[in-house]
């Protein structure tokens, strides 16, 4: 078997695996180097050291268990007599293939076999385990969601962005940073937010955040209490389901139309509910824009309720077809709305960076709240962004990306039409990342095929896994950004091939 290679600190971790087993075994007869012996042994017998695994040289194992070099030396001895410890001069001890251990009287000495307890969440535990993970897409293929197109973004740029931040003061973001976010970049974003999405809100009223999933929870965590009815739209993003979920809201599945959420709906199932979600600029994932009349009339409920409004406005950078709508935010004089935004989408998402605007008498509770979640985000990162955003970076590349998206959009239209027009059915959508279509023959299961185009190399996001209630759509979420047109045009040409075969 190779050898592995061999860490600095291996000396350490093999340490840090010995010490319990020599504490354990200090009541036992022996001398110390015994001890040592028999801990190691143990400590390969239950797997923890493996075989082939590098030990750490007797001096190093002697420095970090504070014994001396004669005791380790003797243990590693016994260890390889025992056929536990392979020596070579000049190329140090690893661990062998161990035979059974032997008693004193030739019976063979066998540890107990590992268990572990059965675990007892608390209610709020299996309340977040029993609302399921939110696990992105980690390879580019056709035709994953939600993935902007990393080839074209200006890598050089933020590269130099970065390297003129890392020389300016390394304790500056080697050290624990503003939980809120860097000044700097808050700055950026309500700049950012009152010139593109005439969002009213100034740089205090701004949290820097890991991901809009993170706004999502802190939110769940702060506004609602168990049993609370929270309206979702439906269909509808999943992150927003699990996060309420596992603060063990009552979910309020509320369908949407040609006009957006119906907010006359969720007044009849829930007219008391605390908070409702949405997407109003490109409604995820149908794609159509909650209008104005509705927005107005949610705000009101709202006001009315005293509820709150999340609004998530997760890829509203891009709009193709008609002028961009600004945000509900925007329309808010009551101070109901709690603003949603990410990088993810616009940038790239191992960034993992997003914000929430609250209002003002919110703020300071968020930040203390985010502080019990992850403290902060890194602050090399917020700076260099702050810097790509005040120097006009970011806009240019939304721009950019605006035109690329649009015209994979259409790549994507055009090569469904052309081999799945009697399948697929696009639904109209004015923007965004991705494209729902749902399957003409409604009594066909997309999670079916679905199965079958992951096992072809497709990502085909079943749309029916969107819906809370019984009542479902068959359809999937098909992504376009990140795909070049030559693999937009191969993935349709395969998944038409795919389709062929299992109608057969």
């Amino acid at each position: 078997m190779p050898n592995r290679p061999f860490a600095r600190s291996a000396g350490r971790a093999v340490a840090g695996v010995l010490l319990p087993l020599l504490e354990q075994g200090s009541a036992l007869p022996g001398t110390l180097a015994t001890r040592v012996y028999r801990a190691i042994r143990a400590a390969i017998l239950d797997g923890t050291l493996r075989e082939g695994e590098r030990l750490p040289s007797t001096r190093t194992l002697a420095a970090d268990l504070a014994v001396s070099r004669s005791t380790a030396e003797a243990a590693y001895a016994q260890l390889e007599d025992e056929g536990y410890v392979r020596r070579g001069v000049g190329s140090g001890s690893y661990v062998g293939s161990a035979p059974v251990a032997r008693t004193g009287d030739g019976s063979a000495a066998r540890l107990p076999p590992p268990s572990a307890p059965s675990p007892r969440f608390s209610e709020r535990g299996r309340a977040v385990a029993l609302a399921g993970a939110c696990i992105d897409a980690r390879a580019i293929r056709a035709f994953s969601a939600g993935m902007p197109a990393l080839d074209a973004f200006p890598a050089q740029t933020w590269q130099r962005l970065l390297a003129r931040q890392a020389r300016r003061d390394p304790a500056s973001w080697m050290m624990y940073s503003d939980p809120q976010g860097l000044p700097s970049l808050r700055e950026a974003i309500a700049q950012y937010l009152a010139l593109s999405r005439g969002v009213h809100c100034d740089a205090s009223q701004v949290i820097v955040l890991g991901s809009s999933q993170q706004a999502l929870g802190l939110i769940a965590m702060m506004m609602l209490d168990a049993g609370d009815p929270v309206w979702l739209e439906e269909p509808g993003y999943r992150g927003a389901q699990t996060a309420f979920a596992a603060a063990g809201a009552t979910l309020v599945p509320v369908p949407v139309d040609a006009d957006g959420f119906c907010v006359e709906q969720g007044l009849r199932l829930a007219p008391q509910a605390k908070l409702a979600y949405v997407t109003p600029s490109h409604q995820y994932p149908l794609g159509m824009t909650l209008s104005l009349a509705r927005r107005l009339q949610l705000l009101a409920w709202a006001r009315d309720n005293g509820a709150w409004i999340v609004e998530d406005d997760y890829d509203s950078e891009f709009h193709y077809d008609s002028r961009p709508v600004s945000a509900i935010q925007g329309l808010d004089r009551q101070q109901r709305v709690l603003y949603v935004g990410t990088f993810s989408k616009v940038l790239y998402p191992g960034l993992r960076l997003a914000y929430l605007v609250v209002p003002k008498p919110m703020v300071a509770a968020f930040v203390t709240a985010r502080t019990q979640v992850d403290g902060h985000a890194p602050a090399l990162m917020q700076a260099a962004l702050a810097d790509f955003m005040q120097d006009g970076h970011f806009m240019a590349h939304v721009r950019r990306m605006r035109e690329l998206y649009r015209a994979r959009r259409d790549i994507l239209m055009e090569e469904l039409q052309r081999h799945l027009g009697d399948r697929l059915l696009p639904q109209a959508s004015q923007g965004g990342m991705q494209a729902a279509c749902l399957l003409a023959d409604q009594r066909t299961a997309d999670t079916r095929i679905a199965d079958e185009a992951a096992a072809a190399g497709i990502d085909l996001p079943p749309l029916s896994r969107l819906y809370l209630g019984a009542k479902q759509r068959n359809g999937f979420v098909m992504g376009f950004s990140a795909l070049a047109p030559s693999d937009i045009r191969a993935g349709a040409r395969s998944l038409a091939r795919l389709w062929q075969r299992s109608t057969r």
